[in-house]
């Protein structure tokens, strides 16, 4: 699996921004993909993951409300639109794909950095 993640960019606090992850290699039936992200000094944290075949997202508690994960099926795509931004956004983030059953993310994004200024 091959992941392209995209859309970052330097916004100011309130304003919007869609990230993109570009998924190539195999077929997403079995899937789940998730967003993650990692800010300078911490650690990475899990944002959202969505079930491919379902549709089925899941949030933390830092994002709910504001972010929502999406995925275009016939263009192998993930999506993460973010609005509201804050300035504690401010991280690279990353996308992921597992399989469905599993825990574990096996392939990673390289990360598009999101820079929120206040």
């Amino acid at each position: 699996v091959q992941l392209q993640a995209s859309g970052g960019g330097l916004v100011q606090a309130g304003d919007s921004l869609r990230l993109s992850c570009a998924a190539s290699g195999r077929t997403f039936s079995s899937a789940a993909m998730g967003w993650f992200r990692q800010a300078p000094g911490k650690e990475r944290e899990f944002v959202a993951s969505i079930i491919w075949s379902t549709g089925s997202a899941t949030y933390s508690d830092s994002v709910k409300g504001r972010f929502t994960i999406s995925r275009d099926d016939a263009k192998n795509t993930l999506h993460l639109q973010m609005n509201s931004l804050k300035p504690e956004d401010t991280a690279i983030y990353y996308c992921a794909h597992r399989q469905y059953y599993s825990v574990a993310y096996n392939y990673w994004g390289q990360g598009t950095l999101v820079t929120v200024s206040s």
